[in-house]
């Protein structure tokens, strides 16, 4: 894909259609409950419907893809945890014994794993997506993250996996993630595209100590004054200061509005990822369900950012899909309550009384 493709994808998204809100809100009005008492299920299911323009939307098939790669960046000391661990994770979500397993199990989604970039040759190991585009990107404190090319090649594979979904009949997806450091590239994001201030952004991550948490803010500001990304073309910020699996989740949601499917997105990083869709494509925060509101401060900048208002605070700081897991059930049974609850005239219940 080309950044020619890229664009016609982009012009494929289309605003939602308010004539579906209010096909959605009658039938809800209809049901055996006092008008609005399902509060913001209400909201969900009638979003479900404008995003997919069908009166009866389904959520039964679910999938959450966790992208994982590498960072240049871990060399400078900004996580807990040696590079090892993405690889080491990434056997670990085959195996079935992550969180995002244990809760996607739950949910009953489906979790497919897909390498972006992880410096590890996983030949021959079977479940695995492979869309490797480099064993890790560059690092952004001394350079660009990777090429535009390599940016918009991570934007196609989310797209190619969003439309993989719809081919197979999946009707509601999520995103989470793997790669240690993340988080340092995400908050260079999320500082450009929200031009809130790295003190007020920038988080602990694993659980950094307060002297390698001010080296991080100091190695963030480095690359952004060295590489110069330019926020008005939010390719150029992915490539200068972004992430292979974050590029992968702004691609999947990209493709995912463009075919119509509503997509859950986790916490900081998916985050920074929807921040780069956004950029490209404003109107793809109508497709968006923000699970919830994670621990990481720079979350918040971003839900504001994106109009988003987050389904859950559990003061989740995991990733993984963790919390797009969990919301995914939220929008499950939002779409359930549409779908299955009895109105007044099939139930034979008295309506409000309207005089008194």
């Amino acid at each position: 894909m080309n950044e020619k493709e890229l664009k016609k994808v982009i012009g494929q998204i289309k605003p939602l259609d308010p004539v579906f809100f209010k096909k959605a809100q009658t039938r809800l009005d209809d049901l055996t409950k006092p008008k609005g008492s399902l509060g913001r299920l209400e909201e969900i299911a009638a979003r479900v419907v404008a995003i997919t323009e069908e009166l009866r939307p389904r959520a039964a098939r679910k999938r959450i893809y966790v992208f994982a790669g590498d960072h240049g960046v871990e060399k400078e000391g900004v996580s807990c945890y040696p590079r090892e661990v993405t690889a080491q994770m990434v056997f670990n979500f085959l195996q079935g014994g992550a969180g995002i397993n244990v809760l996607a199990r739950q949910a009953g989604a489906e979790v497919s794993v897909v390498d972006m970039g992880v410096d590890h040759d996983f030949r021959g190991i079977s479940g695995l997506l492979d869309r490797k585009i480099a064993r890790g990107t560059g690092n952004l404190a001394r350079g660009p993250a990777m090429s535009r090319k390599q940016a918009v090649q991570s934007l196609a594979v989310g797209i190619e996996l969003a439309r993989a979904a719809r081919r197979e009949g999946v009707n509601l997806l999520g995103c989470g993630e793997m790669g240690i450091a993340n988080t340092t590239p995400s908050s260079a994001i999320t500082a450009v595209m929200t031009s809130e201030s790295l003190e007020k952004i920038t988080g602990k991550g694993t659980g950094i100590d307060p002297e390698r948490w001010r080296k991080k803010v100091q190695i963030i500001r480095q690359a952004i004054r060295k590489n110069h990304p330019d926020r008005k073309d939010p390719v150029d910020v992915l490539a200068k200061v972004g992430g292979f699996e974050i590029g992968g989740i702004a691609g999947l949601i990209l493709g995912a509005a463009s075919l119509r499917i509503p997509v859950v997105i986790d916490g900081f990083i998916s985050g920074a990822g929807a921040l780069i869709a956004a950029g490209l494509s404003p109107r793809v925060g109508e497709y968006l369900f923000a699970s919830h509101l994670s621990v990481e401060p720079g979350h918040r900048a971003i839900l504001k950012a994106l109009r988003q208002k987050p389904l859950m605070e559990l003061d989740l700081r995991l990733g993984e899909g963790t919390g797009a897991a969990l919301g995914m059930g939220l929008v499950e049974a939002a779409v359930r309550v549409l779908n299955e609850m009895a109105a007044f005239s099939e139930a034979k219940v008295s309506r409000e009384n309207s005089n008194q």
